[in-house]
């Protein structure tokens, strides 16, 4: 009880039932707000009430001064197993509360903030998970929601207790979150999220959405649910996706654009098979209405596919055993390698892209945050996207050729299994902002981190620097040095936040930005892929792999 008091007196916060509730769905009653075209995503906090300094990493930061193993640091303990003390989580939500919050729209929180459960001598509760969740969701509250700024946070893995497992709700869980993210979510949804931690918020009203997936249902280390099978409508992984298909079909005819979010993020990998096929049709079908998909859990910093190769049949006799134990990064680029290089091969509306954001507790790497930029103009500079049209593809996303899809369907084994009953028209559209650059278009991100954490001390506090961003330099500056045009050009990065080597308007290269992406749409994901996979490109595949990592190995 004292760690929890010494929480509360940490973290400066205010209780959440007096903060103000961030509000309901009603467009019309809301004063709109200038928008800066800028966004925040957080994720995997992991603040640790526990963690002392000077203590062994063996202990997981929580006792005994070592002999031979790395002292934990005051402000965290960078490439180790420890978790995050709460003066870092204090330092980097003060510091965007000072630096960036005043130039924010809204913020994308995409879960675990408690402890991993990593110290046999000390077991995480649910009691410890709850009240961590209730501190944190209080700092962001002071942060953000008390100056008018959406929050919409998710359920991470680590929020719930047993570790991974989240039976269907209404439970426990969903009404404990209920009540410590009653300030995020709105009203109307309530009802909703005591089912099953899921909801939606306006974050721009009647523009542009947010959708807060509960991953728990779809994670295949959660044991309690049955995995989306066709037969099993009443599991709570397929109730969530029928509520989504509601959301996407019912924001589409509105005419929005929305954000998927959440904790573990949609690959073959994490889902349940039938979840996943499920979420990427879907994606695919709403692909005019969906900006893109973000998400954390994996630390580490990467880009996937979602792909209409992963909606046909897996060959009989296909071998994945010499796949099992590929590095992430060797899959990523053995996936980029596959990709068809022909314009007459590639066609756009095939293509949905997930981005991984890595944590800002140092486990296993550094502690960093991502600002994205979006277009608030009507129209875009240099549109990426042209429409292409081709035949399908095969390559080595290992869901093997198309073929026969009614015979497969007649076979016992595939006959009630959700790809044979996915058939819905899909709605693909060149012109759309996750395909050119248009109103709402993601346009870049750059991302920050504390290099020297382990530096950091009393008198020494960390400082947050530009790791990379996305953009192309030229873009990062008004087109012309017209009065009139600079006037008007709304930063994507205010130049206060960018190394002085590129506050310069004339530069046209940096170590800051090499993937020069002229936007966040699926052509230039899908062309940075291409970058990637091209295996004589060493010196652009080294940096990837450095940022996925941030200097460190995989973890």
């Amino acid at each position: 009880m004292l760690a929890f008091k010494a929480l509360v007196l940490a973290l400066g916060i205010v209780e959440v039932s007096s903060s103000p509730a961030q509000a309901p769905l009603q467009a019309a009653t809301i004063k709109p707000r200038k928008l800066h075209g800028r966004f925040l995503q957080l994720t995997d906090m992991h603040p640790d009430p526990h963690y002392t300094p000077g203590s062994s990493q063996t202990s997981a930061c929580h006792r005994k001064k070592p002999k031979h193993d790395t002292r934990a640091g005051y402000y965290g303990t960078p490439f180790s197993e420890c978790d995050a003390p709460l003066r870092l989580i204090n330092f980097t939500l003060d510091f965007i509360d000072k630096k960036w919050a005043a130039g924010l729209d809204f913020v994308i929180w995409t879960g675990d903030n408690a402890r991993h459960d990593d110290d046999p001598k000390l077991p995480r509760t649910t009691d410890e998970i709850y009240q961590l969740n209730r501190e944190v969701a209080s700092k962001m509250i002071d942060v953000f929601l008390s100056k008018g700024i959406p929050v919409v946070p998710s359920l991470g893995n680590n929020d719930v207790w047993p570790h991974n497992i989240m039976t269907p709700g209404p439970n426990s869980i969903t009404n404990q979150f209920s009540l410590i993210w009653e300030s995020f979510i709105p009203f109307p949804n309530l009802q909703v999220f005591h089912r099953g931690a899921y909801y939606s918020v306006e974050v721009i009203p009647g523009e542009v959405a947010v959708i807060s997936l509960n991953t728990m249902y779809f994670y295949d280390s959660n044991k309690a649910v049955a995995g989306c099978p066709f037969k099993g409508r009443d599991d709570p992984g397929n109730l969530q996706l029928d509520w989504l298909e509601v959301q996407l079909r019912s924001y589409r005819n509105r005419g929005m654009q929305v954000w998927l979010s959440g904790h573990v993020p949609p690959t073959p990998g994490n889902y349940f098979p039938e979840c996943y096929v499920r979420y990427v049709e879907l994606s695919l079908r709403f692909q005019d209405t969906i900006l893109g998909h973000l998400f954390g859990h994996m630390n580490a910093d990467h880009f996937s596919f979602l792909e209409a190769i992963d909606l046909q049949f897996l060959p009989e006799n296909q071998d994945r055993s010499r796949f099992e134990r590929e590095e992430l990064y060797e899959t990523l680029l053995r996936e980029y390698s596959a990709l068809p290089t022909s314009s007459k091969e590639l066609d756009f509306g095939d293509y949905g892209v997930v981005n991984v954001s890595p944590p800002v507790v140092p486990n296993p790497y550094l502690p960093s945050f991502r600002v994205f930029s979006y277009n608030t103009t009507s129209s875009g500079v240099g549109t990426s996207a042209k429409k292409k049209k081709g035949s399908k593809r095969k390559h080595g996303h290992r869901r093997g050729d198309h073929g026969n899809k009614d015979s497969h369907c007649a076979k016992e084994e595939y006959k009630n299994t959700w790809k044979c009953y996915l058939n819905e028209t899909w709605y693909s559209d060149p012109d759309s902002p996750s395909r050119s650059n248009t109103r709402w278009t993601p346009l870049g991100y750059a991302q920050f981190y504390i290099p020297s954490l382990e530096t950091a001390n009393k008198t020494h506090r960390p400082r947050f620097k530009l790791e990379y961003l996305t953009y192309v330099p030229e873009l990062l500056h008004p087109p012309s040095t017209n009065a009139d045009s600079i006037r008007g050009f709304q930063y994507p990065i205010p130049l206060e936040h960018l190394p002085r080597s590129l506050r310069n308007s004339n530069v046209t290269w940096s170590k800051y930005a090499p993937y020069r992406m002229a936007d966040l749409t699926i052509p230039s994901w899908v062309g940075l892929a291409q970058k990637l996979g091209d295996s004589k490109d060493t010196k652009l595949r080294k940096r990837f792999r450095k940022y996925m990592y941030m200097g460190g190995e995989e973890g």
